[in-house]
């Protein structure tokens, strides 16, 4: 029998999910240059057709498929084949797979869509459509099979994090957010930096877009994390606290960073924050306790905050700042667990070293994380370096300068030119005739 109230939490959490594309698209558009946001809205939300076709044809068989050595799935499951009648979940709580499948899914877009920030205001659309496809083939779908497949779950074997080196990620701090930041750091390597950066630093053209997002990807993080636990269940509602608590604290932290360095607090330095506490707790969200989110928040939005002043001094135009966020955000989230996790919130979790279980997770925190790092590292590097030097995956200078909406879609967001017709009409005449 399935249960009805599982299977609409998870597949209300799906679609809370797939709003963090439109989301992260208004997030993003707002914090770049007029003339570049269509084509940074356009990048982030073609993710959501280009994954869905991946998805659909094998990227779900593959992760989470009969595992081959713990590294990758198999074939089996292709085309969503077998998955109509199926269900998962302990007795009394089944839920139909192909919710599971389709929130599944919706993570795989939202990370790569992520990448965008790397290369915003230069990348080129059908090269980096290619990008995307490649991308979550060989670097997403292998670490969510790691990560994410369970022994027994769908198949009989699973990925060697989840199964073997049993480190706690709840809701892919390792496979979407240290992975968006290492591939963060590839991207800006191969397609480079801006013209005239850093002297010449873009400002934000829309900061109520960049509010509103931040809005709707932390409504939507509570469909990644709550949702995480499949059902609605106990655990389901401390993610959800859990989430909230982190969020708050880490907007805190994030304008006392401000104030202090800065000398005056901003909406932008608030959206990030938001987005920072999120990150940060997105792998322990389902393991931790209420104040144990509270101090994640707080620590991942000081950290976050000063990290991104590490651009500038590494020479890496990572425009909108998608490793000091994401990836050092995932980096400390998956570490604090080792210091966090307690039996209390979850018993299918541990005790991290602050609740008695001393150094044994945090161990094996320590090696989930930097193996995630690593291989997305690697392999975002040849992937890009590739698709670059064949396709061309950064617009030409002139391009850029002009503006990219107009060189990639023959549009701009803001049509701001006076018709011949309408020169010396007042305003009020105008809107009357």
């Amino acid at each position: 029998m399935i249960d009805t109230g599982d299977t609409a939490w998870l597949l209300a959490s799906a679609a809370l999910v797939m709003l963090m594309t439109p989301g992260l698209a208004l997030f993003y558009g707002g914090m770049v240059r007029s003339r570049s946001v269509l084509n940074v809205m356009m990048l982030t939300f073609v993710c959501l057709a280009a994954v869905g076709v991946v998805w659909l044809l094998f990227g779900y068989s593959l992760a989470f498929g009969n595992s081959t050595g713990g590294l990758i799935g198999d074939f089996s499951l292709a085309g969503l084949h077998g998955l109509g009648d199926a269900t998962v979940g302990p007795e009394g709580h089944k839920t139909p797979l192909l919710a599971f499948a389709v929130f599944q899914m919706m993570f795989a877009v939202i990370t790569v869509a992520l990448l965008v920030g790397a290369v915003a205001e230069r990348a080129r659309f059908w090269p980096w459509l290619l990008f995307v496809v490649v991308w979550v083939t060989l670097v997403y779908i292998p670490l969510a099979h790691w990560v994410f497949a369970f022994d027994g779950f769908q198949a009989p074997t699973g990925g060697w994090i989840a199964n073997k080196l049993h480190a706690l990620d709840f809701a892919g701090g390792t496979a979407v957010e240290v992975n968006s930041g290492a591939a963060a750091i590839a991207l800006a390597l191969v397609i480079g930096k801006r013209h005239g950066w850093p002297r010449q630093a873009p400002r934000p053209h829309n900061l109520p877009f960049v509010m509103f997002g931040a809005g709707l990807l932390w409504f939507g993080w509570f469909g990644f994390n709550a949702g995480s636990a499949l059902g609605a269940s106990a655990v389901a509602a401390t993610s959800f606290v859990n989430t909230t608590v982190a969020a708050a604290t880490a907007v805190v932290g994030w304008l006392v960073v401000e104030q202090i360095r800065d000398g005056k607090p901003t909406t932008l330095g608030a959206a990030s924050g938001a987005v920072a506490g999120l990150v940060g707790i997105t792998p322990g969200c389902g393991y931790v306790e209420p104040l144990g989110a509270a101090a994640i928040g707080v620590v991942a939005g000081v950290v976050c905050s000063l990290a991104i002043g590490l651009k500038y001094k590494l020479g890496l135009d990572d425009s909108l700042d998608v490793l000091a966020v994401h990836g050092i955000g995932g980096f400390t989230g998956m570490l604090l667990i080792g210091l966090f996790a307690s039996r209390g919130a979850n018993s299918a979790g541990a005790d991290g070293l602050f609740y008695g279980g001393g150094l044994d997770q945090l161990w094996r925190q320590a090696v989930a994380t930097f193996a995630a790092l690593g291989y997305s590292l690697v392999v975002t590097l040849v992937i890009a370096w590739v698709i670059h030097r064949a396709l061309g995956l950064r617009a030409d200078r002139e391009s850029e300068l002009d503006g990219i909406d107009e060189a990639e879609h023959a549009e701009s967001a803001y049509d701001l030119a006076v018709h011949p017709s309408r020169r010396g009409v007042g305003v009020g005449e105008g809107v009357h005739r």
